[in-house]
C-alpha cells in the first residue's frame, strides 16, 4: 500500500528535478530522445561536468536511468507512465493561460473548454 510518505516523497523528488532550470532543460531533451552527456552538454551549451552533475541528481531523484554503451553512457527517463506524466504535466501548465485554446481536440475535462462565465 502507497502511503502518504511515500507519495510525499516522490513529490519532493520530481520537484526537486524541476526547480532547476538545467535539470528542466535536461528533462526536456530527454522527453523527446536518450540523450548522451556531451551531446546535451552541446546540445543546451553548458559544460558537460555540468550536465553530469545534474543527471547524477535526476538518477537520485528516480528520474532518469543510465545504460552504458560500450563506452559511452545513454540517459533517459526511467519509465514511459513517468515521460506519459510528465509531457502531460508540461501540457497542463501551458493549458492553464486562459488566452490559449486547449491543446487537446479530445479533452473531456469538465470546466476546460467552455468560456468563464
Amino acid at each position: 500500500m502507497v502511503t502518504i510518505d511515500v507519495e510525499i516523497d516522490a513529490m519532493n523528488r520530481l520537484g526537486r528535478a524541476m526547480a532547476d532550470p538545467t535539470r528542466s532543460k535536461i528533462l526536456l531533451s530527454l522527453l523527446r530522445h536518450p540523450g548522451y552527456p556531451a551531446e546535451l552538454a552541446s546540445e543546451l551549451g553548458i559544460s558537460r561536468t555540468n550536465v553530469s552533475n545534474h543527471l547524477a541528481c535526476l538518477r537520485g531523484c528516480g528520474i532518469v536511468v543510465a545504460e552504458l554503451e560500450g563506452r559511452k553512457t545513454r540517459y533517459e527517463i526511467s519509465d514511459p507512465h513517468l515521460s506519459a506524466a510528465l509531457l502531460a504535466l508540461l501540457n497542463v501548465t501551458l493549458a492553464v493561460d486562459e488566452n490559449v485554446p486547449c491543446i487537446d481536440p479530445t479533452c473531456s475535462v469538465e470546466g476546460c473548454c467552455t468560456p468563464n462565465e
